[in-house]
This record gives structure tokens, C-alpha cells and sequence, in this order.
């Protein structure tokens, strides 16, 4: 795909952006539930489609995870747009109305984004997500996927131009780009006259790319270098449960745990009944933990600063609330951060000092998710503090506008 071409397919979303703001809410919910209905009937094409592109990757680990559908997860892609469709219109909510003393009437409404840029790797399920959180906003879906999932969003892609058009909506509302080359990715996150907002889904290499090229304004979906902290008041039984959830159920995701930190009073016992718990897992250990882990390895600073998006975990034993929360601040990159407690004080200390998108309390980091937050989907999690933070979902992708109604007022 040349640069001409990938200008030219820009012009289409950009004309099609337009459509789709104008939509009414009754298209853009059809659409959506068109293609959650196809997703499902197609489930075996696309299933066959998504083993070529898997059979086709070399790598291992947390990007094979990432690549691979199955119809539990077509599933849920299709579960996701139906709740995406049921929740309230983003659209011309009312944020809020004054009346001025000189009898103007000033109120502000949401409005769509624009053009929403995504650039990711694997994945495909994010592109139905994406796509269906762009157009029940009114905006238009730009993606830019990777080479390794290109035939299984190339066809995700196609339910949507057929949805689209069934509403008579422009199919280019949501499109692909065709070519997964560097140079078009460069040229991509420089199209300023087509993109509203570009939003990573990705690794370090591509944030840095992000960095370096973009002219557009983005939102970083940054890294999860998560932590769970065991106070001494935590009910244990209940904490070893959580930590294995946020650290096996999906390790190669960035909502996943990549340390523990375990109060010292507690750390016998629980770290104890950790390793048991979760064989399978990797400890990489501090040399007080190590006492009572016999096959963890010593944990670097490295293995404290690193999201491993696999089966290891660091541990660290600190001796206090305040050890915990200065080593969040030191290692955390501002995604999900837990304490398990049953101290209240210490909870609220907890959520009100430790600078995150997401913070909980007896809970699994897992569940910083736009599905389990209710949005249905969500286009990323942003760990940046402007314009969104946390999991971005329809009403992350408006913007507000000012109305100002007179009667013939001049200043």
C-alpha cells in the first residue's frame, strides 16, 4: 500500500466520520448488533481464518495467547458489542446548562472524537471492539493492525462494511489499513489532517515508535506493571485466591499481577501457601521472601521494573503500608495497583495515596477491564492523566462542545 493509498483510504474515514456523527442512535446500535449476530454465525470461517494467521506466527508465549481466537472468546467479542449497543447514548448528553445574567443560555454537549487511530499487534479481537466502541460514538474506526493477524481482522473488518451498509452507513467508517510495513505505520500516526486521536495497543517498541513519529494527538495504553500488596490484616485464604487469579488466569495480558508485596508479618505463612497454590508459576524473590520460598530465584531490580506478561512473579517483603505504597511509586507505571486488607484505614490509604488509573481493594487486578467495568469494551486502558485514564470506553471517545443560545445579545 503506497502512502497515496493510505491517504486516500484517510479521506474515506474522514467523509465517513462525518455520516456517523449524524447518525441517528437506532443505525448505530443495529450495526452493532448486526455484527455481533455475524460474528457468531460466521464463528467457524473465522475460526479457520484465525488458525492460518496463528500457524503462520513464530513466537511463543503471551503473543501467541493474544493472536489466538476461539469460540469462547468469538463469543464474548459478540457479547461485548450487545452491551455496547444497551448502554446510553454518549450523544448530545447534556454535561451541563447555566443562564447567564445578560439571559444567554449556556450548555455543553458530548460529540464525537472524530477519527479514532488504533495501532496494534495480535489482537483481533480489538478490532471488533474497537470498532464497535467508534461507531455506537459516532466516530470513525482508522485501524492499523499487525502483518501476524491480518487475515483474521481482514475479515472482522468485512462484517463491519457489510453492517455499515445494511444501515446505509459508509462502509469506510471502519477500515484497515492494507499494509503492515514500518513506513506506513510512521506515515499513519502522521496523518493529522485525517486523525483525531492515535491510541497504542502494544509493547514497549511500539510506544516508543508512538513517541518518536506521532504528530497526532494519542493516548498511551501504557504498560501493567501491577502489584498487588498482602497486608497483615488480609485474610490470607481469600489473598492467595486473588493473587493466583491476577497472576494465572491470563498472565500475558497487561491487567495481569507482576509482583506481590507481602507484609512481613504475614509472610510466612502466606508466601507459604502461594507457592503451593500456583506451581506453575515463577518466583523471583527478595532475600527475605526467599526464606520461605526454597525454589524462588533471587528477584533483580530488573524483575521489579519489568512486566513479564508470563508465568513469574516478583515478590517483595515489605515491613509496612508505607514500604508497600513507596515501592508502588518507585516500580508502578500507573495501570492497577491492590492491597488486600481487611484494615479500613489502610484501604482508604490505599486508594487515596497511590497515583494509578486503577486502584482496588480485595480484588483481582483482572478486573481493570472495560467489560468487567461495565463499558462493554473498551479501546484501550490509559495510563496517561489526559484526556482519559483507565479503561477508555464510549464516553472516553467524545469530546465536549460548548452551545451558547441568545436572543440577540452583543457584548
Amino acid at each position: 500500500m503506497s502512502i497515496g493509498a493510505l491517504r486516500a483510504q484517510g479521506r474515506a474515514v474522514r467523509d465517513a466520520a462525518t455520516v456517523l456523527g449524524q447518525a441517528s442512535n437506532e443505525q448505530r446500535c443495529a450495526v452493532l448488533l448486526h455484527v455481533a449476530d455475524r460474528l457468531q454465525e460466521t464463528s467457524e470461517e473465522l475460526l479457520a481464518i484465525n488458525a492460518t494467521d496463528v500457524a503462520a506466527y513464530h513466537e511463543s508465549g503471551a503473543g501467541v495467547d493474544r493472536l489466538t481466537l476461539t469460540s469462547a472468546r468469538i463469543d464474548a467479542m459478540a457479547d461485548a458489542l450487545r452491551e455496547i449497543a444497551g448502554n446510553a447514548d454518549p450523544l448530545s448528553e447534556r454535561v451541563d446548562q447555566s443562564v447567564r445574567p445578560n439571559g444567554l443560555r449556556i450548555e455543553r454537549l458530548r460529540v464525537p472524537l472524530g477519527v479514532i487511530g488504533v495501532v496494534y499487534e495480535n489482537r483481533p479481537n480489538v478490532t471488533s471492539d474497537v470498532a464497535g466502541l467508534c461507531v455506537r460514538s459516532g466516530n470513525a474506526a482508522y485501524l492499523r493492525g499487525s502483518s501476524t493477524a491480518f487475515a483474521t481482522n481482514q475479515f472482522i473488518v468485512s462484517l463491519w462494511h457489510d453492517a455499515l451498509e445494511k444501515e446505509g452507513l459508509p462502509a469506510a467508517g471502519v477500515s484497515l489499513v492494507q499494509d503492515s510495513s514500518h513506513e506506513t505505520a510512521t506515515a499513519f500516526m502522521q496523518m493529522t489532517d485525517v486523525l483525531d486521536c492515535l491510541i497504542p495497543r502494544g509493547g514497549p517498541s511500539l510506544i516508543a515508535a508512538m513517541r518518536e513519529h506521532a504528530r497526532v494527538p494519542y493516548v498511551l495504553d501504557g504498560d501493567g506493571n501491577c502489584h498487588v500488596f498482602v497486608d497483615e490484616t488480609a485474610d490470607l485464604e481469600n489473598a492467595v485466591a486473588i493473587v493466583r487469579n491476577a497472576k494465572t488466569s491470563r498472565p500475558g495480558v497487561c491487567n495481569a499481577a507482576e509482583t506481590v508485596l507481602v507484609h512481613q508479618a504475614v509472610a510466612a505463612e502466606f508466601l507459604s501457601a502461594l507457592s503451593s497454590a500456583m506451581p506453575e508459576v515463577e518466583l523471583r524473590a527478595d532475600d527475605a521472601a526467599r526464606r520461605y520460598l526454597s525454589d524462588a530465584t533471587p528477584a533483580s531490580e530488573e524483575d521489579y521494573e519489568r512486566e513479564f506478561l508470563d508465568l513469574i512473579l516478583a515478590v517483595k517483603v515489605v515491613a509496612s503500608l508505607d514500604e508497600a505504597i513507596a515501592h508502588v511509586a518507585r516500580y508502578g507505571t500507573g495501570h492497577s495497583e491492590a492491597i488486600l486488607t481487611q484494615d479500613r484505614a489502610n484501604a482508604e490509604a490505599w486508594v487515596k495515596r497511590v497515583d494509578a488509573a486503577a486502584v482496588l481493594v480485595n480484588a483481582s487486578t483482572r478486573f481493570v477491564d472495560g467489560g468487567e467495568l461495565g463499558l462493554g469494551a473498551e479501546v484501550g486502558i490509559s495510563t496517561q492523566k489526559l484526556h482519559a485514564r483507565g479503561p477508555m470506553g464510549l464516553r472516553e471517545l467524545t469530546c465536549l462542545k460548548w452551545v451558547v443560545r441568545g436572543e440577540g445579545q452583543i457584548r
